[in-house]
């Protein structure tokens, strides 16, 4: 028999219910907001909200709405998979910035949609939908289609089995098509996504090992579809870059491949 009480939501769920009300587009919202997109009583709302604000979770701000609090940046810096990888990247990230001028981004896997844990961009690179902390999916974008070739075969057929979104016209859906992109990504450790999030923008994403070998992140660099970059001109600093990080995380097999790339001020292979 079903414990009746198993289908009311805990304390902790309702909680994080509350949190999960802020956004990107709703940065800062009202009590009256917070009751709406959380689907929660107001009376519910305004107890949880008093007591996150009293921590810091949440700040309330000086029209009288509230917003994310720093308390939990402060905790989600300690997650392991985020500021110790984006510390150990952060200046080859930059060395690749400096090389390229455009988008660099850093990003992991979790379950069927990446996050992103860092980007650098310059005042002329091209837009992009991303955003630090933010998710997207693992089918479109450069760093996704690194991260789903090389998740396990379980997450793949998860992730190609549901609905698979377009963006532009070039976003490609088809899970037969993208098991052969999936499979070319593994064989030459290199993802392009050319026009499938936006019209102008062509994404080249290469993957970061761990100490066991096995992917733990992607880098890429995006640029504008129609400038002068193209993939070819500048896989070879992706790929030397997140081969530099790899080292640095332990990974057996980037201390065994060569260190072929050459410092040489303004070329896009230098990192």
């Amino acid at each position: 028999m079903t414990d009746p009480t198993s289908a009311v939501p805990s304390l902790t769920t309702k909680t994080l219910e509350v949190l999960s009300a802020f956004s990107s587009s709703h940065p800062r919202l009202a009590l009256s907001d917070v009751s709406r997109r959380s689907g929660l009583p107001l009376t519910t709302v305004h107890r949880i909200v008093t007591d996150l604000a009293s921590w810091g979770a949440l700040e309330r701000a000086a029209d009288g709405r509230y917003e994310l609090g720093l308390r939990l940046w402060e905790i989600a810096s300690l997650a392991p998979r985020g500021l110790p990888l984006r510390e150990v990247a952060l200046p080859i990230m930059e060395d690749l910035y400096e090389a390229t001028h455009e988008n660099v981004q850093l990003a992991v896997r979790d379950h069927l949609d990446v996050v992103y844990l860092e980007r650098l961009a310059g005042r002329n690179a091209v837009r992009v939908l991303t955003r630090v902390g933010g998710r997207f999916a693992l089918h479109a974008t450069g760093v996704g289609l690194v991260l789903l070739a090389h998740a396990p075969l379980g997450v793949q057929e998860e992730a190609l089995s549901g609905a698979l979104r377009h963006w532009t016209p070039r976003t490609v859906t088809d899970p037969a098509q993208l098991r052969t992109i999936m499979a070319e990504v593994r064989r030459t450790d290199v993802a392009v996504s050319d026009r499938q999030v936006t019209l102008d923008a062509i994404s080249v994403a290469c993957p970061i090992r761990g100490a066991d070998d096995t992917v733990v992140a992607a880098l890429s660099v995006v640029f504008d579809a129609d400038g002068p970059i193209t993939p070819q001109a500048v896989t070879p600093a992706v790929r030397a870059a997140s081969r530099t990080i790899s080292r640095l995380l332990g990974s057996p097999s980037a201390r065994r491949q060569p260190h072929d790339v050459r410092r040489r001020s303004g070329r896009l292979g230098d990192v």
